[in-house]
């Protein structure tokens, strides 16, 4: 049985770590490259890096932090913020990223994820999508969250599938900073949607949420930012509680 993943998020601003509710930015938190050396010691499976203003300010995102922090782990390094193009993809992997991923870039352009995969494989494409509930359906919305694309949630990533992304990372802007756990009905209709991996991102407020999370079916990994920034809840803890609960883990 393939383990579940226990991912923790930076979210960089101007080269710093900020955490917000309902992807409202707060003030900084923490130096990128530090957390990061913080987590790979801390039995993170996996981390996340998004340069969350590089879309709505129209920029590639910050290539010396990202250098800097791929120098300091040896787990699986995940990055997204402002990727629009093969060579954003080049750049990003060849500044020491596994994985690269897309959001606002794959909704302009769909044929980016096509064409990243059969470059790159589709392994090293992941399909990031911020998703809120409008008028009962649930939106894809870009720019970090500020923009209503008005596409339906779960046509976009069976065709994010069918294009050839190989995971998608669903974070919910209903959820997201409000630790009252991850939100299970968009993860549910969304797995019966797609068959690659889903990481789940928003709402994650102590170790029962995820506990909670990995009874769903199709969900391979929960992400998160705050409890784990600021200690609320311990990665090592977590992962030996989950265990106990029967969830298969890497120890």
């Amino acid at each position: 049985m393939l383990t579940k993943r226990i991912i923790p998020c930076l979210d960089v601003r101007n080269g710093k770590v900020v955490k917000g509710v309902n992807f409202d930015a707060v003030p900084d938190t923490a130096d990128p490259v530090e957390m990061a050396a913080f987590y790979n010691e801390s039995g993170a499976d996996e981390l996340v890096f998004y340069d969350i203003t590089a879309s709505v300010e129209e920029r590639k995102l910050f290539d010396d932090v990202l250098r800097r922090v791929a120098e300091r782990i040896f787990i699986p390094l995940c990055v997204g913020g402002g990727v629009n193009s093969i060579e954003d993809f080049d750049r990003i992997l060849k500044a020491g990223a596994d994985k690269v991923s897309v959001n606002s870039g794959a909704v302009r352009n769909p044929e980016l994820i096509r064409e990243a995969a059969m470059k790159y494989g589709d392994q090293c494409v992941v399909l990031s999508m911020d998703v809120k509930r409008v008028d009962g359906r649930f939106h894809v919305f870009v720019k970090g969250g500020r923009e209503d694309t008005g596409m339906d949630a779960l046509e976009w990533c069976r065709r994010g599938q069918s294009l050839g992304a190989g995971e998608l990372v669903l974070n919910s802007i209903d959820t997201d900073g409000v630790k009252n756990g991850f939100d299970l009905e968009m993860l549910q209709a969304v797995a019966e949607c797609v068959t690659i991996p889903i990481i789940a991102s928003g709402g994650a407020g102590k170790m029962e949420d995820f506990s909670q999370l990995f009874k769903l079916d199709g969900v391979d990994a929960g992400l998160a930012a705050s409890i784990f920034h600021f200690r609320e809840v311990h990665i090592r803890e977590l992962k030996r509680y989950l265990a106990d609960c029967g969830v298969p883990m890497r120890l």
